[in-house]
């Protein structure tokens, strides 16, 4: 039973190797990167808006007012990040129903790299709204003792981000395995239903989690606030 599509290798020239979980993230790429030329490429006011504009209209909506209701900062800042993040996520897991396409999501090296995406934005986001010494002080707050503290929080966010995808990802299919074995012909319809739902819902969730972190970078210092208050 092969679970992770890092075990499938495409192409192999020499030492070098090219295994599925490359191969399926550029595929997700390009079609999230054609699907957004063609919707937009007559994106006008003069141009009454089609299906499809309106469509993306409305998916762009829901994850900025998603992300105005957590974020002190604006909406629209924040969004570009956490917003690729759900679409590539969610795109990933609703292509599991064409066949013979495995998630790249279903990789350990994937779920981590977006881990580490958001490990990297965190600090991003935060010096760019206060400046580097606002976001090195939340480090030594309430006090400097816990200061190691901090940064051992600041580095599980992104482990517990990568293990949480990783293994729901992975628990969906190993159960889909399974009954798969046991009933394969009424079980697989059920299961695919079952991981577009709960492929929509990590996708979800990663997202929420990376905006709670930034914003938790980026609110605003209460001293300060309470200094310019008449």
């Amino acid at each position: 039973m092969q679970l992770t599509p890092d075990q499938d290798i495409v192409l192999r020239l020499g030492d070098f190797s090219l295994n599925a979980t490359v191969v399926n993230t550029w595929i997700v790429m390009a079609v999230l990167v054609g699907s957004s030329m063609l919707i937009t490429h007559n994106l006008r006011p003069d141009v009454p808006p089609n299906r499809w504009r309106t469509l993306l209209e409305t998916i762009v909506q829901m994850i900025q007012s998603q992300i105005g209701e957590i974020t002190q900062t604006s909406a629209r800042h924040v969004m570009y990040f956490a917003g690729t993040l759900f679409l590539f996520i969610a795109l990933s897991n609703l292509l599991l129903v064409v066949p013979g396409f495995s998630p790249p999501t279903s990789s350990l090296s994937t779920t981590v790299a977006l881990a580490i995406s958001v490990l990297c934005a965190v600090p991003l986001f935060g010096i760019a709204s206060g400046g580097l010494g606002s976001y090195l002080r939340h480090f030594i707050e309430p006090s400097v003792v816990m200061l190691p503290f901090n940064v051992i929080s600041e580095f599980s966010r992104g482990i517990s981000l990568a293990i949480r995808l990783y293994g729901n990802i992975m628990s969906g299919a190993v159960i889909a395995a399974i009954l798969l074995g046991v009933a394969p012909f009424f079980f697989p319809v059920v299961m695919d239903m079952l991981g577009l739902l709960t492929g929509l819902i990590q996708a979800y969730i990663f997202a929420i989690l990376a905006t709670v972190y930034i914003s938790s970078a980026t609110a605003a210092d209460p001293p300060s606030n309470a200094e310019d208050t008449p």
